[in-house]
């Protein structure tokens, strides 16, 4: 039997920042959608709230040697960083 660790830390609204023992991760979105930023490329996920019925897409995929970790794509911070910045000056700075 293995350990398993995972936090999720909430930034701001709609953006997450997800802690487990294989690296961090950050999520934004709401209940229905989310995008997540990851060392193993982008996923998209959407879904209906409350049934957990939901459809996960992998958009970008790092290809990883093999037994080891691959490096997190250029875009997927630059991607963050953008949506991270248009969440800030949507919903916290008015």
């Amino acid at each position: 039997m293995g350990f398993r660790f995972r936090k999720r830390i909430k930034i701001a609204p709609g953006i997450r920042l997800n802690l487990s023992k294989s690296g961090t991760s950050l999520s934004v979105g709401k209940p229905g959608a989310t995008f997540n930023f990851g060392s193993r490329g982008e996923r998209i996920t959407t879904g209906v709230p409350g049934t957990g019925i939901s459809y996960s897409k992998q958009l970008g995929h790092v290809h990883l040697p093999k037994g080891g970790r691959g490096k997190p794509m250029f875009l997927s911070y630059v991607l963050a960083v953008l949506l991270i910045a248009w969440v800030l000056v949507r919903f916290v700075i008015h």
